[in-house]
């Protein structure tokens, strides 16, 4: 049971970086579809840097810099021209998925995996490994970044004046910009926050895995939008959400190496089934913010 537990926590680490960036994205009124392919840029800036340099911390800041320029996209095309945010999320990921296959098809002849890279235990952090109960669960520094993100993005939108503005252009931006706040600048800004995040969980995917493979998101990024949903676009609700999805992968994953007389197919599907009954459980419990969605200045398109 604790190496389960253990497990879901590890597990959970991409999914909550991930929903932790949703729910700064859109709790400035940006709806953020485009997760999943934040994640698969995230993973394929960490392999590229960590096999050109040898160090998973010059990946890390590879993975970041990924996910900011694709979200920048999202940005500009919701928030500079006030597109549909749903038509750009799909467009984002599917963007990302294509960058994903062409760079592996240049670059390393192949149009399924690249080739292995650095991963934390090779450097210092093998140290922090070897403690007793850290050890068990912080196979990598991004671990204990998911669950300090936590408190960190909630104090972020409750005390701190950047996420004071946050919440006020997601619920009432006319009334913020009357105020001298600059609705669009601070929606860009939690935009891009939320990116940063959101590519560090594809980082932890290409560091535990040892390389980058395309479609290695596997559905996360929108799982993490699920979860933003149920959390009522809170992050510690929101990372509740992530622990119970991580939970039920590492069940998963527990009982397919206990071999049980259950059809593999059905015990895989585990995560996603339970993804839609949380989703319906939640629907209509919480209220989103009040201009998620809704283009700046009103009726603009």
């Amino acid at each position: 049971m604790l190496d389960v537990l253990a497990g879901a926590l590890r597990i959970s680490t991409p999914y909550t970086l991930a929903a932790m960036g949703g729910v700064l994205s859109e709790r400035a009124g940006v709806v953020n579809l485009a997760l999943e392919g934040v994640l698969v840029v995230g993973a394929l800036g960490y392999a590229l840097a960590a096999h050109a340099t040898g160090s998973p911390w010059l990946g890390l800041l590879s993975a970041m810099a990924f996910g900011v320029a694709l979200m920048g996209i999202h940005a500009w095309l919701c928030v500079r021209l006030n597109a549909n945010h749903i038509i750009s999320g799909v467009g984002i990921n599917l963007l990302a998925a294509g960058v994903g296959r062409f760079t592996l098809k240049l670059l390393y002849d192949s149009s399924s995996n690249g080739p292995r890279v650095v991963g934390f235990e090779e450097t210092a952090w093998r140290h922090v490994q070897e403690l007793p109960l850290l050890g068990a669960v912080a196979d990598t520094p991004l671990v204990l970044l998911g669950v300090l993100v936590v408190p960190l993005c909630h104090f972020l939108l409750l005390r701190l004046p950047l996420g004071l503005r946050i919440r006020a252009v997601g619920e009432h931006p006319a009334a913020a910009e009357s105020q001298g706040v600059g609705v669009r600048r601070v929606r860009v800004v939690a935009v891009l926050l939320g990116a940063v995040l959101a590519s560090l969980g594809g980082a932890y995917l290409a560091a535990d895995q040892h390389q980058f493979t395309q479609g290695m998101s596997a559905g996360r990024g929108f799982i993490a939008v699920a979860a933003v949903v149920f959390g009522r676009w809170w992050p510690t609700r929101a990372w509740l959400g992530c622990l119970v999805f991580g939970l039920a992968e590492a069940v998963q994953i527990s009982m397919q190496s206990a071999q049980t007389a259950i059809p593999s197919q059905f015990v895989q599907m585990i995560p996603y089934v339970l993804t839609l009954a949380v989703l319906v459980v939640s629907s209509g419990t919480g209220r989103m913010p009040a201009a998620l969605g809704r283009p700046f200045p009103e009726g603009a398109r």
